[in-house]
């Protein structure tokens, strides 16, 4: 067996949650003589989008053996088990995408398909809103929350739940987790980027006061600037504006003036959305819009408008395109985070695609041979997930009867992906979903939002109709009772973080 040489230096270039998210997981390896260096500016800020996660975020930090309620309180997170949407569908719908499975299949059918027959029918008993079904769903109404239990019997044990988060926060605790195992933080901006001349690879990074940085795998979390994979190795664009204009954002902190509630909130807007992420110490809030079709000026004033509670900071505005590079792993570079790629936060999908890019990172570590066939599987998968989310968030859009402005009517005629066209057209016959090549949202999601949002079926699957009327109400009022009490009974968000993991900042509230 010959083996090629392995990698024995790895280099990160930005530090932000990308970076240091990278710095810890690939830390791990100094044990195995790599040396991991993390090069980032104090002077160059990071760009904070992502301090609403989804439940995969759990599994990252149980791989680096983080203690949760210790994570909790240096963050000063809070939990979340779904997103509310406000005004999407139409003005004055609400609806609640959580993070969990409807009910329970019965028979081979799909517990949806049950529902909608029940609810298509006028001679049987309401069977009430599919949310009802959903241990979260009902939790996050009652601002309930609690950690689920292992005993698969048990309706608690479908709760899932995520974090709210201050991302400059967690940068700053994974920093001192990285440097904890062997991670070298350089501070310094990168001047130039030294490639070999005969295959292209980089070789070494300069700083503007002299210094030279080598390496054997770069690993681009620059954010927006890309100066690794889009400025260094050119690897183009690919723009999605066309179906996701919102390109540009407020964002700004204030005091929490409501319930410290455990989803996050966005409220469409007439050109836009608005987000609402509660944390322990602060309330997050931000404004995407396109603009296109309302200016700067505008835009602020609709986010300061909805502050719930003192102004905390100056409005911070970011610029941005919907989209990725045609390759997130070009030679000896791999692009993490906004480096690669960029999709607006309201799926809270930003650290999720972090943390995928890590974990295909590490199923599929180089040596120095730098194999064609493994790069080429992740460019493969991650490019597709990347395309998977897409079509998630372009749903929001365009499942909509809003027609209350020119943003709007954009976004509900507009020409969608071939891929979410044929979702749809499953969907519209006997609301038939189906999870295609481990794609991150389950059918449950897309039920959740084409539910919310208005979008019926014109019928339901003919194998639903096996079980009669009354067995399905009885399993039905069985469910909804069952699932109600066991919500109820669980403390409030607020008495659950002051009993495990509140900061003292909201102990001192």
């Amino acid at each position: 067996m010959t083996r090629a040489a392995p990698i024995r230096k790895v280099v990160i270039v930005g530090g932000g949650t990308a970076g240091w998210m990278t710095a810890a997981a690939i830390g791990r390896a100094v044990a195995a003589d790599v040396s991991v260096t993390l090069i980032e500016s104090d002077a160059i800020g990071t760009v904070g989008v992502g301090e609403a996660t989804i439940p995969s975020l759990l599994d990252f930090n149980r791989m680096l053996g983080i203690d949760e309620d210790a994570f909790v309180r240096a963050t000063q997170a809070t939990f979340k088990l779904g997103i509310e949407f406000r005004d999407w569908g139409s003005i004055g719908d609400a609806y609640i995408h959580p993070f969990g499975k409807y009910g329970r299949d019965i028979a081979g059918v799909s517990f949806h398909q049950l529902w909608l027959r029940q609810t298509a029918r006028s001679d049987g008993v309401d069977p009430g809103a599919i949310g009802d079904y959903c241990l979260p769903h009902v939790a996050a109404q009652l601002g309930r929350f609690n950690r689920p239990v292992a005993d698969p019997s048990a309706v608690l044990s479908t709760l899932f739940y995520a974090f709210h988060f201050d991302a400059g926060l967690y940068a700053a605790f994974l920093r001192d987790f990285s440097e904890a195992v062997g991670v070298t933080r350089v501070e310094g901006r990168i001047a130039s980027v030294r490639r070999n001349v005969e295959n292209g690879f980089i070789e070494a990074l300069a700083l503007d006061d002299g210094r030279r940085i080598d390496g054997e795998l770069f690993i681009d979390c620059s954010g927006f600037r890309s100066l690794l994979l889009g400025d260094a190795l050119e690897v183009p664009f690919n723009s999605w504006q066309d179906w996701l204009p919102c390109d540009r954002a407020w964002a700004v902190p204030c005091r929490r003036g409501a319930a410290l509630t455990p989803y996050t909130r966005a409220t469409a807007d007439r050109a836009g959305w608005r987000w609402r992420i509660p944390l322990q110490h602060r309330v997050g809030n931000g404004h995407v819009y396109s603009s296109a079709y309302i200016d700067d000026d505008a835009a602020l004033r609709s986010l300061l408008d909805g502050l719930e509670g003192e102004q905390l900071a100056d409005p911070r505005q970011l610029h941005f395109v919907a989209g990725r590079r045609a390759r997130l792993w070009e030679k000896n570079c791999v692009a993490i985070g906004l480096s690669g790629g960029f999709l607006e936060p309201l799926e809270s999908t930003s650290i999720h695609l972090i943390q995928s890019g890590i974990t295909r990172l590490l199923t599929l570590f180089p040596d120095r041979s730098f194999n064609p066939v493994e790069i080429a599987e992740y460019n493969r998968v991650l490019l597709r997930e990347y395309d998977q989310v897409r079509d998630f968030v372009i749903l929001h859009y365009h499942a909509t009867m809003r027609n209350d402005s020119p943003f709007w009517n954009h976004c509900r005629t507009m020409t969608l992906p071939q891929s979410l066209t044929d979702k749809l057209a499953l969907w519209a016959d006997k609301a038939r979903l189906f999870r295609e090549n481990g794609e991150l949202f389950t059918p449950d999601s897309w039920i959740a939002v084409l539910l919310g949002q208005g979008t019926r079926p014109a019928s339901f699957d003919p194998l639903v109709d096996a079980l009669s009327i009354e067995d399905a109400e009885r399993f039905l009022a069985h469910l909804r009772d069952v699932i109600g009490k066991t919500a109820a009974a669980m403390p409030t968000h607020e008495q659950f973080i002051s009993q495990h993991c509140a900061s003292n900042m909201l102990r001192a509230a």
